[in-house]
């Protein structure tokens, strides 16, 4: 089998009214296998075809009223968020109230591509830092799952763990180990049962609090 894999189609949704961001996005994707598509708000909450959508924060007077309307309305929708504000703390609470990524406006193409990716394999894209807050919050709450004190992985599941950990999206853990992306998410799931917990997110948290990626 080839290391390569083929992407699935994506449609992007872009909150945004600087016709330059805009524009930009929409040509870091013109090769790829993406549609960047330009929303307004009301659009977006009934946009259909689009998984990921991204809101520009500096043409959102209510941003934080924003996400948490999305996560009423379209809670399957994962959103990342593109600011000016780089604080870990204001980066934490957008995470917290529902977003899935946090760029902020001087991120490099590479960085804006790594975290669509990731973002829509089911994962965070936010600084370390943030991510350990996150589960620190997690943990004090008492929303840690968890019904295996010390999981048992194939060698295959730890290849895949080992590669989630890494901020690796499918398409790489498929490349990299020679699979294919069903198998990669058939993998994850597994592991997500055997962890006890219910989304990618939290799979990839406990991984590192509990240094599962070393068992």
């Amino acid at each position: 089998m080839t290391d390569t894999v083929p992407k699935e189609h994506l449609r992007i949704g872009l909150i945004a009214t600087d016709p330059l961001r805009i524009l930009g996005l929409q040509t870091i994707f013109a090769e790829g296998n993406v549609d960047v598509l330009s929303l307004s708000v009301p659009g977006a909450l009934d946009a259909s075809g689009v998984s990921v959508i991204m809101i520009d924060a500096a043409c959102i007077d209510h941003l934080f009223e924003l996400l948490e309307t999305f996560r009423r309305s379209r809670p399957h929708l994962r959103l990342i968020v593109i600011g000016l504000e780089e604080s870990h703390d204001h980066i934490q609470r957008v995470i917290g109230a529902g977003a899935k990524g946090y760029l902020a406006h001087t991120a490099r193409e590479n960085e804006i591509r790594l975290a669509v990716e990731i973002v829509s394999d089911g994962s965070v894209w936010a600084p370390r830092k943030v991510l350990a807050r996150l589960l620190e919050a997690s943990a004090t709450a008492g929303d840690i799952y968890g019904p295996a004190a010390d999981p048992k992985f194939t060698e295959r599941e730890s290849q895949v763990l080992k590669l989630l950990v890494a901020g690796q999206p499918n398409r790489d853990i498929a490349a990299a180990l020679g699979i294919d992306a069903a198998t990669v998410k058939a993998h994850v799931g597994r592991l997500m049962r055997k962890v006890g917990v219910e989304n990618r997110i939290a799979l990839t948290m406990q991984a590192v609090s509990r240094n599962l990626v070393t068992k």
